[in-house]
Formats: C-alpha cells, structure tokens, sequence
C-alpha cells in the first residue's frame, strides 16, 4: 500500500475554529497512526477574507494544538495557473465546455426552472454546441459535462455508502469566465496533484463529494477514500454557535486550556476508544481508526471539557505549569499577575502541587496563586469578608499573638500550636483557620492555610494579619 496522506485544507477566516481544529487532528492522528503524513493547505482563493494575519492565526492555532504537517503550507490562489490548465485540458478531452450564457439567461433558465417545480439549475444550453455560435462580447465559463445517467457513489469510512442520482447533478462551473477556478475544481486538483490519499472533513461536504468525483473519473484520476465526519452540535442539540464553544483555537488558551486536555477532549467529540475518558496523544494515535469515527453528531459540553482540563492541571510538571500561567497572564492582559508570578517564581514553584488539585483551569490557578505576591493590605473578596467579622478579628488577635512566639516556623510546628490555641478558645479548628485563611489570602479558598504561612514566610505571615487585627 502506498503512503497515507492526508490533508487539512481550511479558509483563512481569521482563526482555527474548534470544528476545523478536530478536523485537522482525525486528519493527523490518522496519517500518524499509519505511518503517513498531513499536509496543510490553505485554501485562499477568497481574496477579500483571505489575509496574512489570517494565515498566521491558523498555523499559530495548529501549532498551540501540537498539530504538525509535512513541508510548508500550500497556497491554493498560488496553484491557480495550474487549476485553469486542467480545467482546458477537460475541454480539449470533450469532459467540459464552454459556456457563454449572460447572466440574464441564466435567470431565466432559474426562473423556468421554479415555474415548473424543478430545482434552479443549468440547462446545458451550451453543452453540445459549436464554438462558432459563440457571442463576440460574453467571455465563457467552463463547465463539467456531468453523466445524464446513472448514478455517482461515494463510498464513505463513515457515512458507508452514499447514493447520488446524476439526474440530480447539473454541469457546475469550475473555472469563472475570469479564469480563477472555482472551490469544487481546484480542491479536486490539488489533492491529486498533493498525492492525497484519505479525506478527513465535516459531513457538510458529501454533497461536494459527488460533484468531486465527477472530475475525479473525467480526468482519469483515482478517487481519494473519504471520511465525512458530522459537524459538532451545542449541547442543545442545535448547531454549534459561539454562545456553545464555536471560538477559535486562541479563546480556549485564553480562557486556560491546555492543549493536550484539548486534544483529548476534541477526540472523544466523534471518536471513542471503548469507555476510555483521558488517554495521551500517544495513546489516540496508537489506537485511531475511521471505522471508530461516530456517525452521529457529536454535542460540545464546557463541563466535561472543564473536567478533562483539571485532569491534565493536576497531572502535568510545574515547571510546565508556571511557564503557561505567565504566558497566559500576559496574553490576557494580566500583566500584574504576570510580574507577581515572575517576581516569587520559587514560592509559585513550591506551591503548584498544592494548588493543582484545587484548579480546572490555567486562569484558576492564577487567581489561586495571587495570594503569594497579593500586595498588602489584602482586598478580601466578598465570600472571604463575610468571614473577617469582630468576633473573628478577635480570634486572629490571639493568632497573631500565639504565631509571633513560635520559634519554629514550619507547618507542624504552625499546626500543633493552632490546634493547642482552638483547645484553649474552645473553637474547632475550622473557624479559627477560615477567618485565618480569609485574612493572609483574600479568599475562602486556597492550600492549606498553614502551607501558605509556610510559603509567604513569618514576617508576612504577621504583618498581614496586623493589617486585619490592627484597631
């Protein structure tokens, strides 16, 4: 068997959407499993929406994902010259046609077309006629000369096989009267010319597929296998909107994904390996196939993506962490967030193991690390002043006194006087360490309370409870 070779072939619109990003990793994951290799080409025909930024934005978001592809992009304006040869070629081998129709014939042919309760379509007016008949002022188009007769099968990894009637199919375009090729002509041309094997995309496109295969056949060519996936639905049921999840690639870093939780959440969108809920890119590729792609539509949930996320936090290096949670203030605007980080890396360093658990997301862990760099006097949030009441600050005041005579500043040695100071007051430990807690970090949540003492040290230990218990 030859090579596997599989392609991702997005419009640059400015971002990688979260459809097109899970089509792009069953196209990797595929082509790694057998041993092949992905393309990328950026179909940029559209010249108005297709920009560098643009172009940027998706290899960025490919590259965030940890999705890699064989030798540079492709530009498919760029292979236009080529698309335009092929398209004549099919003239001169009589599989295409000029057709030299003004527009208003065209809705004419339309319009009679409704009016006796037909589909708008070509009539094939000019699909056996001679050249000579050809008006001097209308530069043509040209057409494929699609089968009368018959029919076109798509034979399909998901979908199985897929019937089109040719009555149903009209000659399309595929190169515009001002040579540019149309989508449906040059998406055929480059995946031969790319040697593509397998065809990895949404569902959308099997109607495409049909059209396809009639260049496919006409030129002479071997059709690629194809795998339609169905498209990714909100939890609704009802088509993915941005209100759902349909962002960019960049919006989930942003709001402090991984990008190995989202790998593995995207693949278990439409694909599953028996119950298996968290597996490593390693294991996906190991176990990939088509045949284990789902045929029906698959529902975008921000919980279970939230759930695998804290999955990945609690799992990965904190030296790994700390560089993304930098990162990732720094991307979002959190610039002092991002100074506090860099200024106590060692006590950021010494605290994520503590905080990993407590975290389903990178912004979670920021906010929950702010309490080592927190500039005095803390601001307690809402939840940890309700905590700070006079009867607590009360309590902290002996705290404070009990805290400052410890020889030993060390967690045991914190907890066992704590407990001694509850025993005494007649107190359960927990209230005397939640207005404690509220006190030296702002919030009711965090490590534990005498690991944070430990982390920030005595003398700010001290002076940030002076601050809460000072008259």
């Amino acid at each position: 068997m030859s090579q596997v070779v599989t392609r991702f072939a997005p419009s640059p619109t400015g971002y990688l959407h979260i459809g097109g990003a899970r089509t792009a990793l069953f196209s990797w994951a595929y082509a790694q499993n057998k041993g092949g290799k992905m393309l990328l080409r950026i179909e940029d025909t559209d010249r108005e929406r297709s920009t560098g930024a643009a172009v940027t934005a998706l290899i960025d978001g490919l590259k965030w994902l940890g999705l890699d592809w064989e030798g540079e992009p492709i530009s498919q304006f760029s292979r236009a010259a080529r698309h335009a040869e092929v398209a004549h070629e099919l003239v001169k081998m009589g599989h295409a046609y000029y057709c030299y129709c003004s527009p208003q014939e065209l809705e004419q042919m339309r319009e009679e077309a409704r009016a006796a309760g037909k589909p708008p379509r070509y009539n094939g007016y000019w699909r056996d006629r001679d050249a000579s008949e050809a008006p001097a002022d209308i530069k043509p188009v040209i057409r494929i000369k699609a089968p009368l007769e018959g029919e076109i099968v798509v034979r399909d990894h998901v979908q199985g096989e897929v019937v089109f009637k040719t009555e149903n199919l009209d000659d399309f375009i595929i190169l515009r009267s001002d040579g540019t090729p149309t989508y449906m002509h040059a998406v055929v041309v480059d995946d031969h010319d790319m040697g593509v094997t397998h065809i990895i995309r949404g569902d959308d496109h099997l109607t495409n597929a049909a059209r396809q295969i009639i260049i496919y056949n006409a030129m002479g060519w071997t059709v690629p296998e194809m795998a339609h996936i169905p498209l990714i639905h909100g939890p609704d049921g009802a088509k993915l909107s941005k209100r759902h999840g349909a962002l960019g690639v960049e919006a989930y870093r942003q709001m402090g994904y991984l990008p190995a939780a989202l790998r593995n959440y995207l693949a278990r969108l439409g694909w599953s390996h028996g119950d298996d809920e968290f597996f490593t890119t390693d294991q996906m590729v190991e176990w990939f196939s088509l045949e284990a792609l789902n045929k029906g539509a698959a529902r975008f949930d921000f919980a279970k993506l939230e759930n695998i996320n804290g999955h990945y936090i609690r799992e990965a290096d904190p030296g790994y962490l700390y560089e993304v949670m930098v990162d990732t203030a720094k991307e979002v605007g959190r610039d002092e967030d991002a100074k506090g980080l860099m200024a106590n890396h060692n006590t950021v360093m010494a605290a994520l193991p503590e905080l990993q658990p407590r975290a389903k997301t990178v912004l979670e862990l920021i906010d929950l690390a702010q309490f080592i760099y927190a500039l005095r006097p803390i601001q307690p949030d809402e939840k940890a002043a309700a905590l700070l009441t006079d009867e607590a600050r009360v309590v902290l005041a002996s705290v404070a006194d009990t805290l400052g005579g410890l020889a030993d500043w060390s967690v045991p040695s914190i907890d066992a006087a704590m407990r001694a100071l509850a025993e005494e007051k007649g107190l359960k430990l927990g209230k005397l360490a939640q207005p404690l807690r509220a006190a030296l970090t702002g919030r009711t949540v965090s490590p534990g309370i005498f690991e944070v003492m430990v982390l920030i040290g005595r003398d700010e230990s001290l002076a940030r409870l002076s601050d809460q218990t000072a008259p």
